[in-house]
């Protein structure tokens, strides 16, 4: 049993879920947490509607939460084990049996946080689930994380490059010269040439141009994605992917401009699709990559697809299939509906334009190409459809379907290093035929 806190202090702030209906004697089947840097998801799910209450205190900062209609049980217990070290905002969970029928979770806090808390109903997999997401109160700003990892790795400028040090005298060296200087011109050796001074570095080139790539790994956290007959989960193949590709990206350079892949995803947390996109509109991304692997009702189908956004209908049957199936991901990785701002995605859907789609198809080409090279394609050229995670009207989008995971033989090859070493290859070398026909836009981006 926890040791209980006074609740009542100046500055609380109360959360209410307001469920319809109030699980009496539900059971928690599982709890997960999902730590990420812009946000900590803790999850927990039952095979009822969990009714619940938030208060927020502080001093220090934490967040209470009284579940109702539950006992507590191992499962809950293990809330407490699972915080990691490295949690960016949680500090860690007590869970103690407040009154009967009622579990009290108490959330220690690192930093002041704006918690919200919602329900997701059974959808896939998953049975009823209660979600407290911890947002930090200052949001994290990625355009200025990007920017300082750039500095971070910039040589220093010639100015702070300490002063070679003199050479060492050497008497014996001078007594020799004077000697043979007494000696006369004619016969004396040329005379030693004293050793230049090395030159001062040359200052590092600098440019105001960086070139960023957002690469966007599909699913994550509480989304898995597709599953594989072995059991290979798309979020974390895509992972994998995303992170090789990442790695050339930030060791490649434009016309002497440097290149910085920005990943709207970088462990295993889910991001809403409206996030990725804004996420890559606020690093002012030149690209925006979503890797995906795909699945099928049967085994057969197999091959890489590569597709772009569409004004009106899809393309093809498959390709609106696979959009709708996309696009359901914030159904299963939980979405906070009261938060999400529909005007927001309805402008970005009205905003997308026919110049940016045009990008978006000659960036997939590219792409399909090279892809190509490697292995199966689905269908040889770019697709279309309405994916809602392509609709950044400013960046030319593609989805990358990497391969068919549900193909027993493609997903051996998913799972396998030098497969994925090679998708990584051909998506750079896609990019870099890219650029090569359209030069990035000469904007300014501060380093």
């Amino acid at each position: 049993m926890i040791q209980r806190r006074e609740l009542l202090r100046a500055g609380t702030l109360v959360l209410s879920l307001g469920a319809a209906e109030i699980a009496r004697g539900a059971t928690i089947l599982a709890v997960r947490i999902w730590p990420a840097p812009d946000y900590s998801r803790v999850t927990i799910e039952a095979d009822g509607q969990l009714a619940s209450r938030q208060t927020l205190l502080s001093n220090p900062p934490r967040l209470v939460v009284d579940i109702e209609g539950i006992d507590l049980n191992p499962a809950l217990r293990q809330l407490v084990a699972q915080v990691k070290a490295d949690d960016p905002y949680i500090a860690g969970i007590r869970a103690g049996q407040h009154a009967p029928g009622e579990v009290r979770l108490v959330i220690d806090l690192k930093q002041a946080s704006t918690p919200q808390a919602f329900h997701l109903p059974p959808i896939a997999a998953y049975r009823h689930r209660l979600v407290l997401d911890v947002y930090p109160a200052a949001p994290v700003d990625p355009l200025e994380q990007l920017i300082a990892q750039r500095l971070r790795e910039a040589p220093p400028p010639a100015a702070a490059a300490a002063p070679p040090p003199a050479p060492a005298r050497d008497p014996l060296g001078e007594l020799i010269e004077r000697q043979m200087q007494r000696q006369g011109p004619a016969s004396a050796p040329a005379p030693a040439v004293e050793a230049a001074a090395p030159a001062a570095p040359a200052t590092p080139a600098r440019t105001d141009r960086l070139i960023v790539i957002a690469l966007d790994p599909g699913h994550g956290g509480e989304d898995p994605g597709a599953i594989g007959p072995a059991g290979t989960r798309e979020k974390d193949v895509v992972l994998r992917i995303a992170q090789r590709l990442q790695a050339r990206i930030d060791a490649t350079s434009v016309n002497g401009s440097p290149m910085r892949a920005f990943l709207t995803r970088d462990a295993d947390f889910f991001v809403p699709l409206h996030v990725r996109v804004q996420k890559a509109r606020r690093v002012q991304a030149d690209l925006f990559v979503s890797i995906h692997a795909d699945a099928f009702f049967t085994p057969m189908a197999r091959g890489a697809s590569v597709f772009a956004l569409s004004q009106g209908g899809a393309s093809s049957t498959a390709a609106r299939w696979i959009a709708d199936k996309e696009n359901r991901a914030d159904l299963i990785g939980g979405v906070n509906v009261r938060t999400q701002d529909a005007h927001v995605a309805r402008v970005l859907l009205d905003m997308s334009t026919t110049a940016q789609i045009n990008d978006s198809l000659r960036l997939g080409s590219a792409m399909l190409g090279e892809i190509g090279q490697v292995g199966r394609l689905h269908k040889p050229r770019v697709e279309q459809a309405g994916f809602a995670v392509l609709k950044a009207p400013d960046i030319p989008s593609v989805l990358v379907e990497t391969a068919f995971i549900s193909n027993p033989e493609e997903e051996v090859r998913l799972r396998s290093d030098v497969y994925q070493e090679q998708l990584a290859d051909a998506l750079m070398r896609g990019i870099q035929r890219y650029f090569a026909a359209n030069p990035p836009l000469a904007r300014s981006r501060t380093l």
